[in-house]
């Protein structure tokens, strides 16, 4: 098990995984069980009356249909932020927690190189969360008939997980990065925590300031859901830009780790 870092990280982290899974699918599918009280009359009037800016604070200038309501609830906020916390928090520890624990030194004792063992620990974290992503999917598929989420087909899902994925995994990249390049846990977090504040300013906030609308652009909430997978599928343009970055951190993160002195 020690001479493979991917698995033993997945086996390692089984049972919080198990946690996340079971928070993942009662929030988002618990949420998604609240459609049929937004699809009523007295919802879409109460709505009607609320401020502009407000609703796309929010991002609920859509929220009167299936898929914005998805869009704007489960996927725009819940899980979006539980993903986005799971990836901080297991990216910081893929290198950065066990460095301050003093147990990096022992797992680079075996016939492993650092690459290996960071690279592949960053491939089980972004397992872990399509494992998660696939949890969610298969609960909000059971439900949606019951609760009346028409009109959603199993490609447009597919197509919103994908972004889920990559969203998830683009916060993991930062925590991941950070703490690898400077072996702090604290710094990784940090690092991550800031990239979704920012985040979310820069998507629902800023953008209601006269001139700072460009700034909706620059956001991985705005990559996530702006574009509406739910419903008009891929979004090319945002994956890659996630995809890039992920790929860049993880990159320079892994050159610095292999570079430095490891705490003992």
């Amino acid at each position: 098990m020690l001479r493979d870092p991917l698995t033993k990280w997945l086996w390692d982290g089984r049972r919080s995984l198990l946690g996340w899974a079971l928070a993942v699918v009662v929030l988002g599918a618990g949420y998604a069980a609240f459609w049929p009280t937004i699809d009523s009359p007295a919802m879409r009037d109460a709505l009607a009356n609320y401020p502009e800016a407000l609703l796309e604070a929010l991002n609920y200038t859509d929220i009167a249909t299936p898929d914005g309501y998805l869009s704007a609830t489960v996927y725009g906020l819940v899980v979006a932020i539980l993903l986005l916390v799971y990836g901080i928090g297991a990216g910081a520890r893929t290198i950065a927690g066990d460095e301050e624990a003093g147990t990096l030194d022992l797992v680079l004792a075996h016939p492993v190189s650092r690459l290996r063992v960071a690279l592949q620990r960053f491939g089980a974290l972004v397992i872990s969360i399509v494992l998660l992503n696939l949890a969610l999917l298969v609960s909000l598929l059971a439900i949606s008939g019951p609760v009346g989420l028409d009109g959603i087909t199993l490609g447009e899902y597919a197509a919103m997980h994908t972004h889920l994925v990559l969203f998830a995994a683009l916060f993991a990249a930062v925590s991941y990065g950070v703490g690898a390049a400077f072996g702090s846990r604290a710094a990784a977090i940090a690092a991550g925590a800031a990239v979704a504040f920012l985040g979310y300013l820069a998507n629902g906030v800023l953008p209601q300031v006269d001139g700072l609308e460009w700034t909706r652009n620059l956001s991985p909430f705005h990559w996530l859901t702006g574009g509406n997978p739910l419903r008009n599928g891929i979004q090319a343009g945002d994956l890659l830009i996630m995809l890039g970055l992920i790929v860049l951190l993880v990159v320079l993160g892994t050159w610095r780790f292999e570079r430095r002195d490891v705490a003992v």
